[in-house]
Formats: C-alpha cells, sequence, structure tokens
C-alpha cells in the first residue's frame, strides 16, 4: 500500500509541475514578487499532496526565533521534503543556493531558474564561493533569506556530514544572523528507498547566531553543534550517544 501511495504521489508531482513551469515561463516578465508567489505555489501543493497522499504532516517549532530582519538560514538535509518547505513557509523570499546544473531539469529547473537563486559551478572551487557571498549579499539586500545545506548532500537520519563553511562565510561577510534549522524529514521522505512513510516531520528554528567578530569556522562550530544537539532531541533513537 505504501508503494501504490508513493507512486500516486509522484505521479501527481508529475502531472502538476509541467503546467506550472509552463506558467513560469509566462509570468517572466512580471514583477519578481509576483512571480515568486506563482512559481512557490507549487512546492505548497507537493507538500499539501505528501499529506493528503502519503500521510506527510509537519509541525514547527520555534518560529519565535526569527527575527523580523535579514538573516541566512542553515538547515540539516535528510530529504527533498524540506526544500519544498522552505520555499514557501518562510516569511521573506527564500534564495536557495545549488549547483547550476539542476537548472538544466527540464519543467523543474524552470522554476528554479525563474526566481533568481544562486546557481553555482562547483567546479570552480573558490570563485564558486566568492559568487555565493556576492550575490548572497545582494540578495540579502533585495529582502531576500539564502538557504543553504551545509552537508551539500542528503544524509541519512542518525548520521551526520561534513559541514562546509559557505554559510557561515556568507554570514561574516554579509554580517548577517544565521537560524540553525533541525528537522527529521529523512524518516518519511527519505533519499533511498523510493518508498514514502506515513508520519510526522518536526521543523525546529534555532535561535540566531550573531557572526560579528568571529570567523566562519567558529560560526560554523556553533550551527553544527545547535543542529546536531537539536537532531537527538528529535530522534533520540537514531543516536547511540543519548542516554536511554
Amino acid at each position: 500500500m505504501l508503494f501504490v501511495r508513493s507512486v500516486l504521489f509522484l505521479l501527481f508531482q508529475a502531472i502538476t509541475v509541467v503546467p506550472y513551469a509552463v506558467g513560469c515561463v509566462l509570468v517572466l516578465p512580471l514583477p519578481f514578487i509576483w512571480r515568486y508567489r506563482y512559481t512557490v505555489g507549487w512546492p505548497r501543493m507537493v507538500i499539501w499532496a505528501a499529506k493528503v497522499i502519503v500521510g506527510i504532516r509537519y509541525e514547527v517549532k520555534g518560529l519565535h526565533n526569527i527575527p523580523d530582519g535579514p538573516m541566512i538560514y542553515l538547515s540539516k538535509h535528510q530529504s527533498t521534503y524540506e526544500t519544498m518547505f522552505f520555499a514557501w513557509f518562510l516569511r521573506r523570499p527564500a534564495c536557495f543556493v545549488y549547483k547550476k546544473e539542476l537548472n538544466y531539469i527540464p519543467f523543474f529547473g524552470w522554476g528554479l531558474a525563474s526566481l533568481r537563486n544562486i546557481a553555482i559551478d562547483r567546479q570552480k572551487g573558490k570563485n564558486a564561493m566568492q559568487q555565493v557571498m556576492e550575490i548572497g549579499t545582494q540578495r540579502l539586500a533585495e529582502g531576500r533569506s539564502p538557504v543553504l545545506f551545509p552537508e551539500g548532500t542528503r544524509i541519512p537520519p542518525g548520521q551526520a556530514g561534513n559541514y562546509k563553511l559557505g554559510g557561515t562565510r556568507l554570514a561574516v561577510h554579509a554580517n548577517t544572523p544565521i537560524i540553525p534549522v533541525a528537522h527529521n524529514a529523512g524518516e518519511c521522505w527519505p533519499k533511498k528507498p523510493f518508498t514514502k512513510k506515513p508520519g510526522l516531520v518536526t521543523i525546529s528554528f534555532g535561535p540566531p547566531i550573531e557572526p560579528a567578530g568571529r570567523t566562519a569556522d567558529q560560526v560554523m562550530e556553533e550551527v553544527r553543534g545547535w543542529i546536531e544537539g537539536e537532531m537527538r532531541v528529535l530522534n533520540p533513537e537514531r543516536y547511540h550517544d543519548v542516554a536511554a
């Protein structure tokens, strides 16, 4: 039954992404905020379908930690779910950092490209990092909220990836606070296998972490500490270093 629901959910995404992608092209002449509101309607629809078809619900903790001003979100990365969630849920328009090859995916990539995110060429190394800082600072000035996944790829529940410094370097460069985010979306929508599982996804926003007067490494140490500590609160059964 879970497999059938997962297939239906995939079909829903495939059927709805095509007209939305065509719409993204048609609304290109409109102001950015109108384009954004239209385009993120699809991720919102996917989150809704995940609940209705598969049974994946969500709850949010720590909304009071999010200030009104500019901020950068550094999040745990387990699933596609959190990317869809951030796109429509955040107070300010999200701005994702991702490899530029995603822009070339038919239909889905059209929506990404239309939202003026930060698409980088990972093969360029330091130049790619410079691009993140320059464009990221510009997007912050425009009222956007950069969202980065320091681990760089989806990590299975109960594990931690290598936290890269791109997000904290941007925060130090732009002197902008970081909101760390922990969640357990991988329990319901894992990278592998294909089958999705019903359940409750908890998304937890931590208190702002200020970068002023600190190095990117120092800031990342605090970011990683909060995220991985909160993961042990959300899913203690996944971690052997948590007392029973």
